[in-house]
Formats: structure tokens, C-alpha cells, sequence
């Protein structure tokens, strides 16, 4: 047994090991000094909407809308070609179109809202409304088609009918360029484009139907 002092602390001896709990212990890792979390106030601010387009895919969206506009106009042609006279007929078709182009930004910036939780910015939706405009303009010669077929001194009826063969020569268009600039050759490119012209002889004859059978 070691010796004590005058203080009464022993002299001697192994000093008693420092307590490993209490007020000695290490700190924890968490609390004041845990790693911050990655969610929360911390995490990225949204940059709103989608992330822009590669060029590759604005050109194929404007591609798309124009092929869309075309099919509407079409359509448009073929269902009310032999009852509206020209102006009325020109208005619906580029009214119908304004409505579509809308609507259909509308539906996919919605979309895009769920999916990142965040709203757009002015300049994505000004952006997306100019990617998609081609479905408006697609409307531009075949109503050139009929006016000038109308002031000709054509009937109504064969005024419309010319407007619908633009439209159907412009889908075809469209399909034939959008499957070259896919790289097809040969066989995937026929067939692209013998689809277009398939849906435009169902305009024709969804007109004929109407002419016949609903008028």
C-alpha cells in the first residue's frame, strides 16, 4: 500500500484510471457535430420545369407538332370542308389549332409540375410554346391552297378539296423527312412514309363519308 501525503492523495502505487463515462466521455458523433443531412433546408432549390432540350430533341418536337398540326388541319378539311364557306372554314381551322397548341403545353408543363414538384419558369413555358408553334404554322399552305383556289372562282367544296390534298402532300412531307432524319433508308423509310399517305387517304375518304352519308 503507497504512502499519503499530507493532502491525503496517495503517493503510491498505480493512479486510478480516468473514468471512461461521466463527464470525460467522448463526445458523440451526432447532435451539434452530425454530418449535415443532404435533404432538407440544405438540399439543391429547384430550377423549375424540365431541363431544357438537347437541339436534337427541340427539332424533333417541332417536328412532331407540325405533323400533328397537318393532321388536324386534315381533318378539319374533311369534316367541315363541304359546309362552311372560306373564311369561316379558314378561322376554325387556325382557331382550333391556337386552342390545340395551348392545350396541349398546358397538359405537358402539368405533367412536369407533378413529376419535380416545382412550377416552371416564364422563360421554359415561352420556350416550349415556341418548340411546339410549328403546329400552327403547318396550317399556313393549305389554307393559302384554298383561298387562292376560292378567289379562282372555285366552289366551296373544291376549294376544301384542294386545301385537304396540300395537307395530305405535306404529311407526307413531314414523314418522309422526319424518317430521313432518323437515318432510315429503304424499307423503314417506305414504310414511314406509306403510313402518312394512308392517313390522308383516310381523310379523303372520312370526307366522302360525310358528303354521303351525314350530309
Amino acid at each position: 500500500m503507497g504512502a499519503i501525503s499530507a493532502d491525503g492523495a496517495p503517493t503510491g502505487g498505480a493512479q486510478p484510471a480516468a473514468p471512461t463515462g461521466g463527464a470525460q466521455r467522448a463526445a458523440p458523433t451526432g447532435g451539434a457535430q452530425r454530418a449535415a443531412p443532404t435533404g432538407g433546408a440544405q438540399r439543391a432549390a429547384p430550377t423549375g420545369g424540365a431541363q431544357p432540350a438537347t437541339p436534337t430533341q427541340a427539332r424533333g418536337r417541332r417536328r412532331a407538332a407540325g405533323i400533328y398540326g397537318t393532321i388536324i388541319t386534315a381533318a378539319i378539311f374533311a369534316a367541315a370542308g363541304a359546309h362552311l364557306p372560306t373564311v369561316p372554314l379558314a378561322v376554325s381551322v387556325v382557331v382550333t389549332l391556337l386552342v390545340y397548341w395551348v392545350a396541349e403545353e398546358y397538359a405537358e408543363l402539368l405533367g412536369e409540375q407533378v413529376e419535380g414538384g416545382c412550377l416552371p419558369t416564364w422563360p421554359h413555358i415561352r420556350a416550349a410554346l415556341a418548340a411546339t408553334w410549328p403546329m400552327v404554322t403547318a396550317s399556313y399552305l393549305p389554307l393559302l391552297a384554298l383561298v387562292l383556289t376560292s378567289v379562282a372562282g372555285a366552289s366551296i367544296s373544291a376549294a376544301a378539296n384542294c386545301g385537304l390534298a396540300v395537307a395530305v402532300v405535306l404529311l407526307v412531307i413531314h414523314a418522309w423527312s422526319a424518317g430521313r432524319a432518323s437515318h432510315l433508308r429503304g424499307r423503314q423509310l417506305l414504310v414511314i412514309t406509306s403510313v402518312a399517305a394512308l392517313l390522308g387517304i383516310m381523310m379523303v375518304l372520312l370526307k366522302d363519308v360525310v358528303l354521303i352519308y351525314l350530309h
